[in-house]
């Protein structure tokens, strides 16, 4: 093991692809910049993380709202029934 050069760690900046070394100041960004940008995007919403919501109580209660909507949008009227 002697002969083997040790591989440097490398990545891919996730705004403008240049590689970026592990060791670098801004990694994983290649610069302030990238990273300024990257930050942008969350911030307007450009990035979403999205995942299937799995908790019963918290479906219960998004299932009320959808229903307390879609009775307020048929003009407040109660069944008379």
């Amino acid at each position: 093991m002697a002969g083997m050069a040790k591989k440097l760690k490398t990545l891919r900046c996730p705004t403008c692809r240049t590689i970026v070394l592990a060791g670098s100041e801004d990694f994983p960004f290649c610069s302030d910049r990238c990273r300024v940008i990257d930050l942008g995007k969350w911030a307007s919403g450009g990035y979403v993380i999205s995942s299937p919501i799995h908790d019963p109580e918290l479906l219960d209660e998004l299932d009320g709202l959808r229903d307390r909507q879609l009775s307020d949008s048929s003009g407040g009227r109660g069944d008379a029934n």
